[in-house]
């Protein structure tokens, strides 16, 4: 079983994907956030979170395709 606060990490995590898909960026970063506060060792959410703020400062093409490509080690 999955506990209540894993649920709503699990939430914040899927509402900030659906956000970071349509470049929302600022508000899937607040999602990815949420999710930090409950479990602030949670991975994915870190992962992302990082990610928006990369392409906050950095907007991609507006033909993006979803693929973070990494220009560093």
């Amino acid at each position: 079983m999955i506990s209540e606060e894993k649920k709503k990490v699990l939430d914040f995590f899927g509402q900030g994907r659906k956000q970071y898909k349509l470049m929302e960026f600022e508000k899937a970063r607040q999602f990815f956030a949420q999710a930090l506060e409950i479990d602030p060792e949670d991975g994915p959410s870190k992962v992302y979170y990082l990610r928006c703020k990369h392409y906050i400062e950095n907007p991609p093409p507006e033909d993006w395709d979803g693929v973070f490509v990494m220009n560093t080690k």
